[in-house]
């Protein structure tokens, strides 16, 4: 099993930054890919960032340019630093891990308002 712990979330202005973090615990394994999801309320869960074993990144269209995502391979940690929030951006962030099968955190609130 793997645990997944996220920290960070709150409330952000329009045009400001925040930045999530997601520590991994418990039978981490090498080859594995971690990144975050979100959900917004009244719809389904969206892709938002991943970050491979080797470094690859890949990005939803929603927030490529805006949000980067990067990990502590040590640490089993992954970090995702968005800027230039949008009141679009406003969701529950899931962190996910992902090897063979998925792991999800228990949620994050991240809220975009003036």
């Amino acid at each position: 099993q793997v645990q997944l712990v996220e920290s960070g979330g709150g409330l952000v202005q329009p045009g400001g930054s925040l930045q999530l973090s997601c520590a991994a615990s418990g039978s981490v394994f090498s080859g594995n890919t971690m990144g975050w999801y979100r959900q917004a309320s009244g719809k389904e869960r969206e892709f938002v960032a991943h970050v491979t074993n080797n470094g690859r990144t890949t990005y939803g269209d929603s927030v490529r340019g805006r949000f980067t995502i990067s990990r502590h391979y040590v640490k089993n940690t992954v970090t995702l630093q968005m800027n230039s929030a949008k009141v679009e951006d406003k969701a529950v962030y899931y962190c996910n891990y992902r090897v063979i099968q998925n792991y999800w955190g228990q949620g994050t609130q991240v809220t975009v308002s003036s």
